[in-house]
């Protein structure tokens, strides 16, 4: 993860969403747009919109722009700079070593962490940038209006399983499947407890009762997708059971590695028409 600060506080992002980072200049202001969106500004040939990272977490404005930063990131097909008071450091974690945030902080889908590490007896945030940037453009989110045209469809008892740290994706992956007609879904909030659950079932003989398919996203606390899948695949147990993985982390590198350890399919947030596409044909 990379760390960095805003105000006195750190905070941490997958380096897998960096773009590129650079330093902060003034961008240009753009009219009636969102309060947290600070204006745009083109380092080359794509025009990248501004979030003011401060103004979004409820802190003061830098009291020294000359080292404020740009995070450029590239995630749900987006290019968004988020403005930072300072970078600090890359630190190499495992996924085990990201504890997930209790309700007191993440709870009812309003928190922005989907994580904590703690580094050299600092705890550093990760925060949900994909919910940010959701909060600030809805329609960049979980594109629902895909749902819509797939009309009605009939009830579909196929037990699913839903592997996805953030409460608010989580809630809206739920509503969405349950809408395209699937109606019997388990959530687990990262992979860890996705796996337990697994064994759990298998151990009692009701696996085949409970789980007939995985979707999985990338990067969560605890366990990630990837070694979800990796555990799923390898095993006699397991692996006859389809993994999805639908992440905001997709790109080509992404999904070679997916691809070696063995997904059914791989799906980019916020594209869930084609989510509920791939589990049609996955399980027809």
């Amino acid at each position: 993860i990379l760390e960095f600060r805003v105000g006195n506080n750190a905070y941490g992002i997958n380096v897998a969403k960096i773009k590129e980072i650079l330093t902060y200049k003034k961008p240009n202001p753009v009219p009636n747009a969102n309060p947290f969106v600070e204006g745009i500004f083109m380092p080359r040939e794509d025009i990248i919109t501004v979030v003011d990272l401060a103004k979004c977490l409820g802190f003061p404005n830098s009291s020294n722009e000359a080292t404020d930063m740009y995070i450029v990131t590239n995630f749900n097909k987006l290019h968004i700079a988020f403005h930072v008071h300072s970078v600090q450091a890359i630190h190499r974690v495992s996924w085990a070593d990201i504890a997930e945030p209790d309700a007191t902080i993440s709870g009812s889908g309003c928190g922005v962490a989907t994580g904590i590490v703690k580094i050299n007896e600092k705890l550093i945030i990760i925060l949900d940038f994909e919910k940010i940037v959701s909060d600030i453009s809805p329609e960049t989110g979980l594109k629902l209006s895909d749902i819509d045209h797939l009309g009605d469809r009939s009830r579909n008892n196929t037990p699913i399983m839903i592997v996805e740290d953030s409460q608010l994706l989580n809630k809206m992956i739920t509503e969405c499947l349950k809408k395209a007609g699937y109606t019997n879904l388990y959530c687990a909030a990262n992979g860890q407890e996705a796996w337990d659950k697994l064994n759990e079932l298998e151990s009692d003989g009701s696996l085949h009762d409970n789980v007939h398919l995985v979707i999985t996203d990338i990067e969560m606390p605890q366990m990630d997708g990837h070694r979800l899948t990796k555990l799923i695949k390898s095993s006699d147990k397991f692996q006859h059971i389809p993994v999805v993985i639908f992440s905001s982390l997709i790109n080509d590198d992404m999904r070679r590695k997916g691809e070696m350890l063995g997904a059914d399919a791989q799906l980019t947030k916020p594209e869930i028409g084609k989510l509920v596409d791939a589990i049609d044909n996955i399980l027809m």
